[in-house]
């Protein structure tokens, strides 16, 4: 069970606080805006020699409601930049974290 509502979700993904306005876009659908957190973490692989491979880890944070639809191949555009998703994760809390890749 989530310890916040719907009050403190609107905050949260409100563009006037921490959120981003993205354009998603389901194969064969219509586009349509959602809101969220985008995230793109730097992460340092070990392959086992003496130097690591760096890469992004872009992934895009909303309502489960917001992309109930979402699935691999779906393109979503943040910041200007159009992304593939990759990986779909509902938390089961009504927050779902879309992987995605440039």
């Amino acid at each position: 069970m989530a310890v916040e509502g719907a009050t403190e979700r609107a905050i949260f993904f409100s563009t006037s606080d921490f959120a981003d306005a993205a354009t998603y876009t389901p194969a064969g659908g219509s586009a349509a805006t959602v809101n969220g957190i985008f995230d793109k973490d730097y992460a340092l692989a070990d392959l086992g020699g003496s130097v690591g491979i760096g890469s992004n880890d872009p992934r895009f944070i909303c309502l489960t409601s917001d992309v109930s639809s979402a699935a691999n191949g779906d393109q979503i555009v943040v910041r200007s930049v159009t992304y593939i998703i990759r990986q779909v994760e509902d938390d089961g809390t009504g927050l779902t974290t879309l992987g995605l890749e440039s």
